[in-house]
């Protein structure tokens, strides 16, 4: 039996599109098909810390935005805790941050946004401290497998350049890809962070 098996083919992969959206976050399909939605908000009204946006653009080889892009985050609170069962340390979390958050990009501009707060830094099993960052999971038409990154904070230069998983990162111009710029827009705080799939700029993307 093992010897015959050896005659079969590999069945073809099949690429997350183009039913992303309906799937997924079916509102952005016109649909209102789920009881609960995990959208791209993830603070209440009363959640702790620094509100802000994070936004930007999934980029192919020549830089064309795509649009048929669906990324989760997950992060921890201002206190740099997870809202999970397995991450929790016996401290308390901030129930009414959710942590988890789902965005699609635009499809007339390609862009992606999140209303969120910014984490604080996390101590991980080792006792390491990291920067404040979010984790990113992207998944699109032509992606296989789904891309892990992280987007880190252009105003914490200090903790970015003590942050252990940036330094597993030789090159100063690769861990640039994962620094989002910050700026301010009609009284919010905006962090760009836009994501180059192939090119020079291309992001680093983690085999997790």
């Amino acid at each position: 039996m093992p010897q015959a098996l050896s005659y079969l083919r590999e069945t073809a992969s099949q690429t997350a599109g183009p039913y992303v959206h309906i799937g997924l976050i079916p509102a952005m399909a016109g649909f209102d098909i789920f009881e609960k939605t995990f959208g791209n908000v993830l603070a209440g009204p009363a959640t702790k810390g620094e509100r802000i946006v994070v936004e930007g653009r999934v980029l192919d080889g020549s830089g064309t935005p795509l649009r048929d892009v669906l990324l989760e985050i997950w992060q921890a609170d201002a206190d740099g805790r997870y809202n999970s069962t397995e991450a929790r340390s016996g401290e308390p979390v901030d129930e009414t941050f959710r942590g988890f958050g789902r965005a699609g990009s635009d499809f007339d501009s390609g862009l992606y946004r999140f209303e969120t707060v910014k984490p604080g830094a996390v101590t991980n099993a080792n006792g390491q401290r990291s920067a404040p960052h979010i984790n990113v999971w992207i998944v699109a038409r032509g992606i296989n497998i789904g891309l892990n990154t992280r987007i880190y904070f252009s105003d914490e230069a200090a903790a970015n350049a003590a942050d252990p998983v940036l330094n597993l990162i030789e090159q100063p111009v690769r861990r640039a890809t994962l620094v989002a710029e910050r700026s301010e827009r009609d009284g919010q705080t905006v962090y760009t962070f836009n994501v180059n799939l192939q090119g020079p700029d291309e992001t680093v993307f983690f085999d997790v």
